[in-house]
């Protein structure tokens, strides 16, 4: 249109009347959703000038929900980022107008992280939470549970058959893929390590299962060693990574399965090994970028961190206004793989 949309021009290409438009920019009578919907999408098509007022006018007739988030480790880049993700997946929601109450773990022990989770729960309409699988964290859910409040489970399930979902990836994919990069990468059949945060993280014990059932089944000549706990700490990594290539000369694959990766980045820096290790690793940012550009690292698998967030702010949103699910299940969204070349 040559000249400045009028609310005429609006109303003929949104296929409704004069009346009806008006009465989504001043909210003066109740407009069907899909109508305002409508209105607003032809507006912006346009150029139609209110475009943002009925913009604001449908968010005010949306329900308000306060949603809670449970993240480890608030110094982390990963979790920073995953925060930051959260907080935007719920103020963009088209389906409600929402707060987001990111809090992140003062510690790994199941006490701590219920005492956690009762607290974001009391002030939160659906909660949901990064933590180990543990009786502990399940009692808790099952208590929220019965108040009608969903919990979530997020990146490592916990709770299973109790939570309202799980939101994250298909772990046991994830371990065999970092199996299968290791298998076709390393120089020779030798020795490979594998580092998990801890024995209660369900994410990372089916890591373990999908990365040591690749390695038995299409690579025997290739030898698993004892699973390392890290506590996802990097100098825990650090010093065991130094620790693994002095005794282990015919060390050929390393993955991470779960934090811990800069600590790994660190030690192969500091060692230099003659024959570098195939390292596999989770999560991209600013220090495994770098790592895979010097190729220290040769694969990052990592989390879709806005597609997820969508996902699981769409699912909360959802249990709140329809209950409890009657079978709830899992969601896996699919993983990033970055290499040397890609980034």
């Amino acid at each position: 249109m040559a000249k400045r949309p009028t609310i005429t021009d609006l109303a003929r290409v949104s296929g409704v009347s004069v009346a009806t438009v008006d009465r989504v920019l001043n909210n003066r009578l109740p407009v069907r959703e899909e109508t305002a919907r409508r209105v607003y999408e032809t507006a912006t098509e346009i150029g139609y000038h209110a475009a943002g007022l009925i913009k604001q006018r449908m968010r005010q007739e949306l329900p308000e929900y306060r949603l809670g988030f449970l993240l480890l480790r608030g110094n982390d880049v990963f979790y920073g980022d995953f925060a930051r993700e959260l907080e935007l997946a719920v103020a963009q929601s088209q389906r409600f107008r929402g707060v987001a109450t990111v809090d992140f773990a003062s510690s790994l022990a199941p006490d701590d992280i219920a005492a956690q989770m009762r607290r974001l729960a009391a002030r939160s309409r659906a909660i949901a939470v990064v933590g180990p699988d543990h009786p502990t964290l399940t009692a808790v859910v099952e208590a929220l549970k019965a108040r009608g409040l969903p919990v979530f489970s997020l990146l490592s399930d916990f709770a299973a058959g109790v939570r309202e979902g799980y939101v994250g990836l298909d772990n046991r994919k994830v371990g065999r893929t970092a199996a299968w990069m290791i298998a076709r990468a390393a120089r020779a059949p030798g020795k490979v390590a594998l580092f998990v945060g801890s024995h209660r993280f369900h994410g990372h014990e089916l890591r373990e299962i999908g990365f040591r059932s690749f390695f038995r089944e299409h690579a025997p000549d290739f030898s698993v060693l004892e699973t390392l706990v890290n506590l996802e700490a990097n100098q825990v990594t650090h010093d065991a990574m130094i620790d693994l290539l002095a005794r282990y000369p015919d060390l050929v694959g390393c993955y991470v399965a779960g934090g811990g990766m800069e600590g790994a980045v660190s030690a192969l820096r500091a060692a230099k090994p003659g024959n570098m290790p195939v390292v596999v690793c989770n999560e991209i940012n600013a220090e495994s970028r770098a790592a895979l550009a010097d190729n220290i690292l040769t694969m990052v698998i990592s989390t879709p961190l806005a597609a997820l967030c969508r996902e699981l702010v769409d699912r909360m949103a959802h249990a709140i206004e329809a209950g409890a699910a009657n079978a709830p299940g899992q969601i896996f969204l699919p993983f990033d793989i970055y290499l040397p070349e890609n980034i």
